[in-house]
């Protein structure tokens, strides 16, 4: 199952080209708004996995703008974002080998959808793609055997970042330098776990008009999807709609020689194996 925001309704994609109107399809039972999945996830799936998605009459069928898709998620009451957790991205940034993930966060007001156009502020905007986990059923202290059983879905997401305010003095400012206006591109829908192949052991990639600059697959990982659920419940607890954006891989921007940022006019596309792409424009 994939689940869109088209034109701020939620909606089931049935192909690249058409989807299905949540609160049509369903009789008004489940609401327009993206966010009325997670209010009870196990009851919304078990109705959407009842619906023909390849009837071309069913009711509340449309047609699939990509340009109209907002971010999936497009609420959440929060955003975890973990730094440093892939080896090379470690190795590159001079990390040394037994270093823990760093966790920060992305502020909501930073999301946009999968097709934007994002105003670059003052300084360095570097590039970071990365797998996103959609929480489905919030807890605390879940065990990382569990951990599947609470995800929603899969999607893109980029991390964009400004470095010279989050570098800046002694103490960074991650959370700050990563939320400005668009910086949270996510999309181009949210995949359940079963639409991906293997969902630990997908290609992941971003390029900068045609030169790719990430090249990764998400097995390189040194904490897992399970892990970092684990790890993050064991402290908050994790909330239905919930965004963890798990690590971007090695070849970011200012670890370059010499250092390269986004300019204006420039166009980032990113790709996950089994999610799609995302294709961000730069004013």
């Amino acid at each position: 199952m994939r689940l869109g925001n088209l034109d701020d309704r939620l909606v089931l994609i049935a192909d690249d080209e058409h989807a299905v109107d949540v609160a049509t399809a369903s009789g008004g039972t489940f609401g327009p708004d993206p966010m009325d999945a997670f209010a009870d996830w196990r009851t919304f799936t078990a109705w959407a996995s009842t619906l023909d998605l390849t009837d071309a009459a069913g009711t509340g069928r449309c047609s699939v703008d990509l340009a109209r898709l907002g971010p999936p998620v497009p609420r959440p009451a929060q955003i975890f974002a973990i730094g440093v957790n892939y080896r090379e991205h470690a190795d590159e940034a001079g990390y040394p080998p037994d270093s823990m993930p760093v966790t920060f966060t992305k502020f909501p007001s930073s999301l946009t959808g999968p097709q934007a156009t994002v105003t670059l502020p003052e300084g360095h905007v570097d590039w970071e793609v990365e797998l996103v986990v959609v929480i489905g059923t919030g807890g605390h202290r879940i065990a990382r055997d569990d951990a599947w059983s609470h995800v929603a879905g899969l999607t893109i997401g980029q991390d964009l970042s400004e470095r010279v305010a989050q570098l800046e003095g002694s103490k960074p400012q991650f959370s700050l330098a990563k939320s400005h206006p668009g910086f949270s591109p996510t999309g181009p829908w949210l995949a359940t776990p079963d639409e991906v192949p293997d969902a630990m052991d997908l290609a992941i990639r971003c390029a900068v008009g045609t030169e790719t600059m990430q090249d990764s697959r998400t097995s390189r990982m040194i904490y897992d999807v399970p892990e970092l659920i684990a790890r993050l419940s064991a402290v908050v607890t994790l909330l239905p709609g919930d965004l963890i954006f798990s690590g971007t891989p090695a070849g970011i921007g200012n670890r370059r020689t010499p250092p390269r940022f986004l300019q204006a006019g420039e166009v980032l596309t990113s790709t996950i194996e089994g999610l799609g792409a995302m294709v961000t424009r730069f004013a």
